[in-house]
């Protein structure tokens, strides 16, 4: 028969604080978003293709998708985040939730998009270029 896990009061107390204060991370940087936009997507979009992980015929269209993206999430509720990303949860031990959301984006969305020609390189690259600069726009 199965043992049952019922933590006590202490231990359910500790995982409260530590989901609470995931949850207060996350609404940060949601709220940070509206403040820096236009860098961040500019940034994302320049890296992106520096990097050569998207070819395009067209830099400001890709810019652009981008940041229309950027203002779907810092509108969306927890559940479109959860539901974007949840393919992509697993990439990282720790994800940064804009970056996460941007590349589900990337890889799910932008590559139909008719200025892109191809998507290259692994989810973990596109990711990882990705959230060097999202680190350097959000907390």
């Amino acid at each position: 028969m199965p043992k049952n896990f019922r933590p006590s009061n202490r231990e359910g107390q500790i995982l409260s604080k530590i989901e609470s204060s995931k949850e207060y991370k996350k609404k940060q940087i949601l709220r940070g978003i509206a403040e820096c936009i236009e860098p961040l997507a500019n940034a994302v979009a320049m890296k992106l293709i520096e990097n050569k992980l998207i070819e395009t015929t067209n830099k400001n269209s890709i810019e652009d998708q981008i940041l229309k993206c950027l203002e779907k999430l810092s509108r969306a509720n927890d559940f479109d985040v959860d539901y974007k990303t949840a393919p992509f949860r697993q990439l990282v031990g720790h994800p940064h939730v804009a970056s996460l959301y941007l590349t589900a984006f990337v890889i799910e969305d932008l590559i139909n998009h008719k200025d892109v020609v191809d998507i290259y390189g692994s989810d973990i690259e596109i990711y990882g270029c990705i959230n060097k600069q999202a680190l350097k726009f959000l907390p």
